[in-house]
């Protein structure tokens, strides 16, 4: 990884952030347009070309979800419940605040409530690789929230069949539909629908740069979670963190694929010289070796600040997906970070085990998204309803300030309509 002493904090990290790809948007358009035309043929013809998979139907048959059980181990089921029951709790415990409240005023009431979106798409990657632990992260909220429709797709193999791991993430979890489809098409699927698939009210999940691109495309008809783009870890600490959980974890991010964005932030240079120097031993001995060293060559950086409050200015320009704080009093530091997806406290909290069973949510926002949002939740299933009722004689007493806004407005039959109750 590159060592960079920082000067200009603005300026560095300008010049260090990753540039996103821009020429898939024809493609994508292309895709989206044709199984908008043309549903369940387009989207068999995708899976064909993309996967190699020749599919006869594209849902899951409750043979295939049973069958599916049989083909993991208990450990590894045991390992699905737990994570699930982990995030559960969380999930409840924030849905436990929302209380619905009326407010009565001068005989006007407005009612607040909350209440679940009726429909929603996850999206799990899959084909070469196995992602239960997304199913997990994005069906649990969606189930506690009480959304009556869960619906999970996923990319197939070449031999048309999604992971085991998945299906039975995606049954215990609760998941009505599961269907074997990816990439573009799968969402073109979920925001236009299809003779198979029912379009949903919204789309939530982490995706490759093309289902990235459709989801912000689809944006338009149909609601998303966030635009999620290739994973992100940074590192703050200070001489006192251990040099080789920092390699670790660096390590732990960047075998996700080779445009992974991980870095050290931190005052020492000690401790910048050794953790690139375990890296380098590391990384040639590792499986995904070349993800791991094409990311942390390509996107890796350890900036070095002359202070602390220049680390935590330039953590909160980057605003990492997870942000990870290894110093002598993490808390304290943790504080000051306003725009980070997940804040990770301590030496013992590594990015890798949040990933999994700590009881957070893994569906983060990347690309400095961390700004305005943070991870998926059960909040990110659920609307407030609002009802009003307004009596005849409150009506009367708001008129005069009424009539004054709708004049300044130039909306004069805004208030007649109004005033012709009065008369």
């Amino acid at each position: 990884m590159k060592t960079i002493k920082v000067t200009n904090v603005e300026k560095f990290a300008e010049n260090v952030i990753p540039k996103q790809p821009q020429n898939n948007k024809t493609v994508v358009e292309a895709i989206l347009k044709d199984v908008k035309e043309h549903g369940d043929d387009a989207i068999r013809k995708y899976e064909k070309k993309f996967t190699g998979a020749t599919l006869l139907s594209l849902q899951l048959s409750s043979a295939e979800i049973k069958n599916a059980y049989n083909k993991i181990s208990k450990t590894e089921l045991d390992a699905l419940r737990f994570a699930k029951t982990r995030l559960g709790k969380t999930e409840s415990a924030i849905k436990s605040l929302l209380k619905n409240k009326t407010i009565d005023s001068d005989g006007i009431k407005i009612s607040k409530k909350f209440v679940p979106i009726q429909s929603v798409g996850c999206y799990v990657p899959g084909g070469l690789a196995k992602y239960p632990s997304s199913v997990i992260m994005s069906v649990v909220p969606a189930k506690i929230a009480g959304v009556k429709r869960i619906v999970v797709v996923s990319p197939p193999n070449s031999d048309g069949k999604i992971d085991p791991l998945t299906i039975v993430a995606a049954d215990i979890c609760g998941a009505n539909e599961i269907f074997k489809t990816g990439g573009v098409q799968s969402i073109a699927a979920l925001s236009y629908g299809t003779k198979s698939i029912s379009k949903v009210d919204k789309i939530v999940g982490p995706g490759g740069a093309f289902v990235t691109v459709a989801k912000s495309l689809v944006s338009e008809n149909t609601g998303i979670d966030m635009l999620a783009g290739p994973t992100e870890l940074g590192i703050i600490a200070d001489d006192s963190a251990n040099p080789r959980f920092i390699a670790l974890d660096l390590i732990s991010q960047a075998e996700h694929s080779s445009d992974t964005f991980c870095y050290l932030i931190t005052t020492s240079c000690k401790l910048a010289k050794s953790v690139n120097k375990i890296i380098s031993e590391i990384v040639p001995k590792i499986q995904r070796e070349k993800f791991v060293h094409s990311s942390l060559k390509n996107n890796g950086f350890i900036a070095i600040c002359k202070t602390e409050s220049e680390m935590i200015k330039l953590a909160n320009y980057l605003a990492p997906e997870h942000l990870q704080i290894m110093t002598k009093n993490p808390k304290s530091l943790s504080l000051k970070i306003t725009t980070s997806g997940l804040i990770l406290l301590g030496n013992n909290t590594p990015s890798s085990a949040s990933d999994y069973v700590l009881g957070s949510n893994h569906i983060l926002p990347t690309n400095r998204f961390g700004k305005i949002r943070g991870s998926l939740s059960v909040l990110d299933f659920i609307k407030t309803s609002t009802h009003v009722t307004c009596s005849k004689p409150a009506l009367s007493k708001i008129t005069k300030h009424l009539q004054a806004l709708t004049k300044a407005e130039g909306l004069p039959n805004h208030y007649e309509a109004v005033e012709g109750r009065l008369k």
